[in-house]
């Protein structure tokens, strides 16, 4: 059982919804990251999402570019959000880490010294946008025999023929995106996500957490309402932008977390 099995089964023994927070390693560098994920769990975050910067993030709305490009002008590696991981792993042994990104930097280093470097680190779990069910075998089927769920996105576009190719090697849990496009770029809806939700539910026994266009405490309650929780990226990455202190953040992280827990 991984740290993330674990923590949906004591989150569903409490009959609570999770809240996932994404944010991007090295933004804006590596010291204020550290001290912001450091602070995630007294936030009321249940897993943590660490963005792997990229050069060509095509999934990601403006509000995650930019971080990812304030990321890599501060000097931020993959070595240095492997580092990180290890660096909260000091102190926490049991929140979920999961890694976020693209395949190219996993790619460059290698997928097997990558997952020894992964499990090394603590990391849990991967989520790889750009590689689809069809291409399970370059990270999808080693990472699984690594240890770590690799988690797969739904969208409003996986009909019912796509879904069950989806779902086939996804671990962990199932991250249903809200909205067609990218992120930050639409708000979610409860009504709108409910079915969908539903639907990938009556096909799998692992928790659906919906992600994309929330941005409140009252958005994430009524998302995790719906679902098995809910994930808030470019939200929280936004108030960083804005240049707020790491407390000022976690406050506002505090927020989306408590509407979330009390869905």
């Amino acid at each position: 059982m991984t740290r993330i099995d674990a923590k949906f089964a004591d989150l569903r023994a409490q009959g609570k919804k999770a809240f996932v927070a994404y944010v991007m390693a090295g933004d804006p560098d590596y010291d204020t990251s550290l001290e912001l994920v450091k602070g995630l769990p007294g936030a009321g975050v249940d897993v943590i999402e660490l963005g792997m910067p990229f050069t060509d993030p095509m999934a990601d709305g403006p509000t995650i570019q930019l971080a990812g490009q304030r990321a890599l002008a501060a000097g931020q590696t993959l070595q240095k959000t492997l580092d990180m991981a290890a660096e909260f792993r000091k102190g926490d042994d049991t929140t979920p880490i999961v890694m976020m990104g693209y395949y190219n930097p996993i790619y460059n280093r290698g997928v097997a010294r990558f997952l020894d470097d992964a499990r090394a680190a603590g990391i849990d779990g991967l989520i790889v946008v750009d590689l689809p069910p069809e291409e399970d075998e370059e990270l999808c089927i080693p990472a699984a025999k690594a240890g770590l769920n690799f988690i797969r996105l739904a969208t409003p576009t996986t009909d019912n023929k796509r879904l069950p190719k989806v779902l086939e090697n996804t671990s962990g849990f199932v991250y249903y995106v809200s909205i067609t496009g990218i992120t930050g770029s639409a708000e979610a809806e409860a009504a709108d996500v409910a079915p969908e939700v539903a639907r990938i539910k009556s096909q799998t026994d692992l928790p659906v957490i919906v992600g994309f266009g929330i941005n409140s405490p009252e958005k994430a309650e009524a998302i995790a309402g719906v679902a098995d929780g809910c994930v808030v990226g470019s939200a929280i990455v936004g108030e960083l932008a804005k240049g707020r202190p790491v407390d000022e953040v976690l406050n506002f992280v505090a927020g989306l977390s408590g509407g979330a827990h009390r869905a």
